[in-house]
């Protein structure tokens, strides 16, 4: 079964990227440039989902893509 979801990839002020899925609360990730994000992004959720499977949790689908905005509040 063929599964898509949004994924969040958040430069990091010292280097590196920090990989979230919002579909997936439990998921977060770590990589040092953009393209080994997208790698451990893929090979993260799968390890994600079959971990769910394994302990009779049920698997988030993603109904609706997440929306991002930017918002400025005076501090």
């Amino acid at each position: 079964m063929t599964r898509e979801y949004t994924i969040v990839i958040t430069p990091e002020p010292d280097g590196g990227f920090t990989i979230t899925v919002p579909a997936l609360p439990g998921y977060v990730g770590f990589a040092d440039i953009e393209e080994e994000a997208l790698a451990l992004a893929e090979e993260g959720i799968r390890f994600h989902i079959e971990s769910l499977i394994a302990e009779g949790q049920p698997v988030p689908e993603e109904v609706e893509h997440p929306r991002i905005l930017r918002l400025s509040v005076a501090a």
